[in-house]
């Protein structure tokens, strides 16, 4: 485990120093740079498009104890059955956060809902399909204007090297105490679909059958442990309800679902490769560099792919089932191809989707990349795609990106 952590650090050291090195036209940091303006720059995340809505008469419900969420969740169509749970002291309404009193995510492929029982505020992560991840907060206060906020404070941790570098989701799993203090010298990691699942979910609650695998979820460690692993047990694993120290009626579903943690985490680290790309791409543009033959812009061309073409992960040790109807409600959203296939059916016996291409390939933030990105990583997927003779894949991505075997995809407007 401390392996992975100094092993992630290092990887970050380098990622800074090779990035600063290749925007030598331009001073300041990369989301300062004209061609980004991520604080001054036109937004279409879906906040702030809902804002506008509030603006033209649109309303939320206050609903009780659960305040806003509820209502907040259906207008964004964000499903109350994603709900995961973390139960370490991190994020910015930490004190409000621990084993009894978990803070609970909700997320679709643009967002990301933070709620926490008691907190003064629910946090949203909205992902802007040119300017990455906004951060914003809404007033749980039935009294107060319905406004949202956009805090700087978020960006002290989703503004760095382990988020790419751009406005991003950060997924870390690190051992935590019974208190919500987390231990990251017992093992730490930035998870995403990579790593195996006994590196993941240090600090998260977990539930949902997945036999012989283990992870660090639901286990706590005490001061006097040398070893986190020593924490987790029968005790922690294959748990099929939440800890019974939670209060499951404070929140809206009680569950924690392994499948949704799944799919969480791989999502994440797409969402910030795509940003990344984006960015890097309209900056070399302005400066007269954009070349997609060698250096950066390449690397993170063939980063994006083989990460949504799933090249690195590993098989699962077991077959995992969550427990809420999070697979079911997921698989069943987004297109299909003329034969019924569709990106979003899950595997779950030795891999996470049944079609090894990201979803994410059909949204939004894909469709906001500029042309020359695309065309650099539609000619990658295709050395992929055939070095592994991936014909169902190709056929569904005739269907959801026309042209792309050519290079030339008109895709879509970003919505």
């Amino acid at each position: 485990m401390r392996g992975i952590a100094i092993a992630g650090l290092l990887w970050a050291a380098a990622f800074v120093a090779a990035s600063g090195q290749s925007r030598s036209l331009f001073p300041g940091t990369i989301d300062q740079h004209p061609a980004i303006d991520y604080r001054g720059g036109s937004l279409e995340d879906p906040i702030t498009r809902l804002q506008r809505g509030l603006s033209d008469g649109t309303t939320l419900t206050f609903d009780g104890s659960q305040g806003y969420l509820r209502s907040l969740l259906a207008k964004l169509d964000v499903p109350v059955e994603s709900q995961i749970l973390l139960f370490s002291k991190t994020g910015i309404q930490h004190p409000f956060t621990n084993p009894e009193n978990p803070r609970a995510l909700y997320f679709n492929d643009r967002l990301v809902v933070g709620y926490i029982p008691g907190a003064p505020v629910i946090e949203i992560a909205s992902h802007d399909p040119r300017q990455g991840i906004i951060f914003q907060t809404l007033k749980q206060d039935a009294a107060a204007p319905v406004a949202f906020l956009r805090p700087d404070r978020c960006l002290t941790c989703h503004l760095s090297a382990n988020s790419l570098g751009v406005p991003g989701i950060l997924v870390r799993s690190m051992f935590t105490e019974a208190s919500g203090r987390t231990r990251p010298q017992l093992g730490s990691a930035i998870a995403d679909h990579r790593p195996p699942l006994e590196q993941r979910w240090g600090g998260w609650y977990v539930t949902g059958p997945h036999g012989r695998a283990r992870h660090m979820g639901n286990a706590m460690v005490t001061i006097a442990l040398e070893r986190g692993e020593d924490a987790i047990s029968a005790g922690t694993l294959n748990r099929t309800a939440l800890d019974a120290r939670v209060d499951a009626s404070a929140f809206p579903v009680p569950s924690s679902d392994i499948t949704a943690l799944m799919v969480f985490d791989h999502q994440g680290h797409a969402m910030n490769l795509l940003t990344r790309l984006g960015w890097e791409t309209r900056i070399a543009l302005a400066e007269g560099a954009a070349d997609f033959s060698k250096g950066e812009l390449r690397d993170l061309a063939h980063d994006l792919v083989d990460y949504l073409l799933l090249v690195d992960e590993p098989a699962l040790a077991a077959p995992v089932r969550g427990i809420s109807r999070f697979a079911d409600v997921f698989s069943a959203s987004g297109p299909r191809d003329g034969k019924g296939r569709s990106l979003r059916e899950l595997d779950l016996e030795t891999r996470l989707f049944k079609y090894r291409c990201s979803y994410m390939i059909d949204s939004p933030v894909f469709d906001a990349l500029p042309g020359e990105a695309k065309t650099a990583v539609y000619a990658r997927m295709r050395e992929v795609l055939a070095k592994r003779q991936d014909a169902a894949v190709m056929e569904m991505l005739d269907e959801l990106r026309p042209g792309w075997r050519s290079g030339r995809s008109p895709g879509r407007s970003p919505q």
